[in-house]
């Protein structure tokens, strides 16, 4: 039923399918944020990416964009979806949303089977937010490096809702919400920390409970490992990590290629698979923090989707 209602949407969002669309492989999708376009695609399973041999149209099975969004007119996307930086999915009482942010400012909670807004709000073209969550209380937390700052916000409140408690940290890049221990996980340049979110749904707190050093410096992605749940990828400047809360340990993750390590934008692993997938720049475009290459690990393999500019790449799941 979601992928016919994935499909249908297509002619609405503007996304452009893929010849034979409807007979996909077994696997979980690919979503891209490409800052070319800029436009969130969901693309069809690795499975299918491997295949593809390009230079023709990308096997777009869904797409998004705040530019094309009637209901986002009022927090000016011209400006505010410049360079767009994030997306992730989230699945809330059955129902599927995107999450979103740009560095020009917009932070955005859009459900995918209607295209509709459900929160959004311009956070300042100077905040630079890089990620952003869906509480199970309806609320968002979003990070913003240049703001250097974590924000819980009372999306549950209203679609425009600006009320937040906030909570200071340089370089904010990554947050998560562990719903085993009830905390939000936070990315900053030099740690992660670990924060309660108290108060009512209308007047969030937000309390640090723990906060553990990186390794090494230039926090930026931080995501769950779901294949040892409690456990998170954790991606810097120089190395990519796995940290283990329970033992408040970070172990070096190593890769076919050395030099994948470095850089990373995001990871994931695949449900079922184990395998993982990565986006770091390639430094040969017009765009020096992006790629239009995807790589895949254990087993390894790269695509290249001509003429994006990617910045993250996550499986599109059920989580």
């Amino acid at each position: 039923m979601l992928r016919r209602t994935l499909v249908g949407l297509c002619a609405l969002l503007f996304c452009v399918p893929a010849t034979g669309a409807q007979a996909r492989s077994p696997g979980w999708a690919v979503v891209v944020v490409d800052q070319a376009s800029r436009r969130v695609l969901v693309l069809q399973s690795a499975e299918e990416l491997m295949a593809y041999q390009g230079p023709g149209r990308l096997p777009v099975v869904w797409g998004w964009s705040a530019d094309r969004a009637a209901d986002l007119a009022d927090l000016a996307p011209a400006r505010s979806w410049t360079n767009p930086d994030e997306a992730r999915s989230r699945v809330r009482q059955g129902r599927r949303y995107l999450l979103a942010t740009a560095s020009g400012g917009l932070a955005a909670v859009v459900e995918t089977a209607t295209g509709v807004t459900r929160w959004a709000a311009d956070v300042g073209e100077g905040a630079n937010p890089h990620s952003i969550e869906l509480l199970p209380d309806g609320n968002v937390a979003v990070t913003a490096s240049g703001g250097g700052w974590v924000r819980v916000y009372a999306a549950s409140q209203g679609p425009r809702a600006t009320a937040h408690a906030a909570y200071r940290l340089p370089g904010a890049h990554g947050v998560h919400w562990d719903g085993r221990t009830g905390l939000l996980w936070a990315l900053g340049d030099d740690v992660l920390i670990a924060l309660r979110v108290g108060g009512t749904p209308a007047v969030p707190t937000l309390t640090a409970v723990r906060t553990t050093p990186l390794p090494d410096h230039g926090g930026h992605d931080l995501a769950p490992v779901l294949a040892a749940p409690g456990r998170f990828w954790v991606s810097t400047l120089t190395h990519l990590w796995r940290y283990d809360p329970a033992d408040d340990r970070f172990t070096a993750v190593r890769l076919g290629d050395p030099a994948a390590v470095r850089d990373v934008k995001s990871i994931g692993d695949e449900p079922g698979t184990g395998r993982l997938l990565t986006v770091a720049p390639d430094h040969t475009g017009p765009c020096d923090w992006c790629t239009s290459v995807i790589t895949l690990h254990r087993p390894d393999g790269t695509r290249t989707l001509r003429g994006t500019h990617l910045y993250k790449a996550r499986w599109w799941g059920t989580w």
